[in-house]
């Protein structure tokens, strides 16, 4: 069928005023508690100019994925399907011989099959395959550094007839590390100030339905529209990319519905409440008691679970993202026991929640995928990041025409400080395995160079084992130098993050080598104005 284009439509307005990004920040309280942050009103979008074309849709990449695990032996074509077949058998609860014949006389194929179908309905795809999600994956379509992970942006929007419904109030990326099993959890304020481009500026939590509703040309709330859904998730991703300095691989949005029914199909999940939690504006949803949740380990039900995700207003929207990260991995700890997976009406009423309620570019065969990857990931191997988490706080408050809003503490718009913490959490898995020996020089007169990006590049996870000078300075060009040729994926990524080819050898041979796997040479082309440390 031809794809027809978007509508050009022009939008008189949004529910805000417009904001230019240079406009003041005033009122700019440093955060020292938790307790101390400003609580936010709902974000609104800002005016889009009537000039404003809506993008065009987005065309699904398909490429052929490997499902083998990173790590496992290739297998012949046969081999592989009949290994894929019994896999997703399995995924889906059957796990041996016994369970498959009592499933079949229970009349459990029938529901096995109808499981298969609404899971077909919910993954249904729309972006290329992560390259991280194939074996031995070829190091020259790894991207950069990072690269080496799954990372999924996951959406919370109220949906359904709650006040803004589009706004993705809970934003969190969940990084698989595919070689190493380990995942992180990491929140993103959602009043966190950013600039859109050709959209303005607005608390990232606008961001998804901003791209939804450009690409509709009109506001239109709670809308299946799957191409308008894929522009919300293009729209957020780039913001996101750009504040946390990583590429975002696949996006999930849950509306409220989904995840009280999930939290309900699984028999509820058990919490770790470090204090009591009152909120005396919701006790209306609570049988008007105005204390949500007790000290103590709570077993909550799908009702009781969002209300304690939900909660803000006698506490700080950190601490709102520090529960809601408790909540979802309560909920993984629940699913991934073998009483939910060899359950089928249990697999049957988590499908029938999400096929209702969730929406996302994983195809069935990802989400497989990723399903057998983080079926190995223990809970101890699961962190939980928050930008403003323990005693380094990477963000604080401020004012912006009457809003109260997050923004780095480094200044508005200033991303630097938030990029390299992300980077030293999420390091890339084929760095810390291959973990060669980087020896980083200074080859000018400009002092600090060397350090300076020794440091960038530790954040990366590089196992930089020397920083020092070259005998001679007036290098003008920076250089890469691989001496050993045994690892090809670090040598991709240097090559990628310096924009140049290796060399085999050193021309200078009066520069020490220290028994580095690679050198580099930092030109004065590397200086910059705030360089300011010595070697």
């Amino acid at each position: 069928m031809k794809e027809v284009a978007p509508r050009r439509v022009s939008l008189d307005r949004f529910r805000s005023a417009p904001v230019t990004p240079n406009e003041a920040v005033e009122q700019v309280p440093v955060v020292t508690k938790l307790s101390e942050v400003a609580e936010a009103p709902d974000a609104q979008p800002s005016t889009f100019q009537a000039t404003t074309p809506a993008p065009q849709p987005i065309v699904s990449r398909r490429i052929l994925l490997d499902m083998d695990l990173p790590g496992e032996e290739s297998l012949s074509p046969l081999a592989r399907l009949s290994k894929t077949h019994w896999q997703n058998f399995r995924r889906w609860g059957m796990r041996t011989i016994t369970m498959a014949i009592i499933l079949v006389i229970a009349g459990g194929g029938l529901i096995f099959t109808q499981g298969f179908l609404k899971a077909k309905n919910v993954f249904k795809g729309g972006t290329a395959s992560a390259e991280a999600l194939k074996a031995n994956v070829d190091p020259n379509l790894l991207k950069g550094e990072g690269s080496g992970r799954v990372n999924i942006l996951l959406l919370g929007r109220g949906g359904g007839t709650h006040d803004a419904p589009d706004l993705t109030d809970t934003m969190m990326v969940a990084s698989v590390d595919p070689l190493n099993h380990t995942t992180a959890l990491v929140s993103i304020p959602r009043d966190l100030w950013v600039n859109v481009p050709d959209a303005g500026v607005m608390k990232i939590n606008a961001v998804w339905e901003t791209g939804v509703y450009k690409y509709l040309g009109k506001v239109q709330t709670n809308t299946t529209n799957a191409k308008a859904i894929a522009a919300g998730y293009q729209e957020v991703d780039g913001v996101v990319n750009s504040v946390m300095g990583i590429n975002i691989d696949y996006n999930v949005v849950v509306d409220f519905q989904a995840f009280q029914q999930a939290v309900d199909t699984v028999g509820g999940v058990n919490i770790d409440v470090p204090s009591d939690l009152v909120d005396p504006t919701m006790a209306w949803e609570n049988g008007n008691n105005p204390v949500l949740a007790k000290a103590g380990i709570q077993s909550f039900g799908g009702k009781q679970a969002l209300l304690y995700a939900r909660s803000r207003e006698t506490s700080s929207d950190f601490a709102r993202s520090q529960r809601q990260r408790a909540l979802l991995l309560a909920l993984k700890q629940k699913v991934d026991t073998l009483g939910t997976l060899s359950n089928p009406l249990k697999i049957s009423g988590l499908l029938n929640a999400f096929g209702n309620n969730v929406s996302t570019d994983l195809s069935l065969g990802d989400a497989s995928r990723l399903y057998g990857i983080l079926h190995k990931v223990s809970d101890n191997s699961i962190t939980s990041i928050g930008l403003a988490d323990g005693a380094t706080k990477y963000v604080t408050t401020g004012n912006m025409n009457g809003q109260s809003i997050v923004l780095p503490k480094a200044g508005l718009f200033n991303y630097t400080d938030i990029q390299n913490f992300i980077h030293s959490q999420l390091k890339d898995p084929y760095i810390m395995k291959e973990h060669a020996k980087v020896e980083v020089l200074n080859g000018t007169t400009i002092p600090g160079l060397a350090t300076t990006k020794a440091d960038e590049l530790k954040a990366y996870g590089y196992n930089v084992t020397f920083v020092g000078n070259t005998p001679n300075s007036g290098w003008t060009q920076t250089t890469l130098v691989d001496l050993t040729h045994n690892n090809k994926y670090t040598l991709h990524y240097l090559e990628e993050h310096f924009n140049q080819t290796a060399a085999t050898k050193i021309s200078d041979t009066t520069v020490p080598t220290n028994g580095a796997d690679f050198v580099i040479i930092i030109g004065s082309d590397e200086a910059t104005p705030t360089t300011a440390q010595a070697n």
